[in-house]
């Protein structure tokens, strides 16, 4: 079995070297990038199973450098590094895409859980789907082969975080869950909070609902959690 390969996106050539260490030790496989532009002809070439991304490059923002780095690769998990803690540069960062985000100063065992954390869940994932056929729930339709979603004929345009709660609604259609419910199916051990869940699903209603202040589908049953229906 192939190590998985992670790029980690850093303009500090210490904070690379300790995470290359930490990562390898974990018998994973790693690749550098010391700015956008370098992750971005990496992933050009490489396909990687998670990228360790530093919102703060120097002169960059590395929220333009996500959005540029799920363009090459969309379902690639990328988990934000960053020393700002503020609760809006989190939820931002997770609102526009990014898995998980992890505030330096941290430990590298704790890097490493996370990490380890998201790429079983992605594997696990990305594995029901190749195996499978095409899944059909109202006017939804997901292909594992393309890994995408369609509503009626209409491409989804979705995170690789929104494909996958998508998903998880479309297997379980009708069904109630609780926010706990979906952070261990969904996110698995990946540490979240409620702020966090309530961007993606305002984020991904935005992008399946005609009305998302009114939402048809994706609906909240108050003081339990949410339930899809796809019709």
């Amino acid at each position: 079995m192939e190590k998985p390969q992670i790029l980690i996106v850093d303009d500090d050539p210490l904070v690379r070297r300790m995470v290359r260490t930490a990562l390898e030790y974990e018998n994973l496989s790693v690749a550098e990038a010391a700015s956008g532009a370098e992750a971005k002809q990496r992933m050009q070439g490489t396909s990687y199973d998670l990228v360790l991304l530093d919102v703060m490059l120097g002169t960059e923002s590395g929220l333009d450098v996500l959005r540029q780095l799920h363009e090459i690769d969309p379902m690639v998990p990328i988990v934000i590094l960053s020393g700002r803690g503020a609760e809006y540069d989190k939820i931002l960062g997770l609102g526009i895409g990014a898995d998980d985000y992890i505030t330096k100063p941290f430990s590298p065992v704790e890097l490493s859980a996370r990490i380890k954390a998201h790429l079983r869940r992605n594997l696990r994932l990305m594995g029901t789907g190749k195996g499978g056929g095409v899944l059909r729930c109202g006017v939804f339709t997901f292909d594992p082969e393309s890994y995408k979603v369609y509503k009626e004929d209409r491409e989804l345009q979705l995170s690789s975080k929104e494909l996958k709660l998508l998903k998880f609604f479309l297997e379980h259609p009708n069904q109630v869950f609780t926010k706990n419910q979906l952070y261990e199916n969904v996110w698995n051990d990946a540490v979240i909070d409620d702020n966090s869940i309530m961007v993606y699903i305002s984020h991904l209603r935005k992008k399946i609902e005609e009305q998302p202040q009114t939402p048809r589908h994706l609906k909240t049953v108050w003081g339990i959690g949410y339930t899809f229906d796809p019709q």
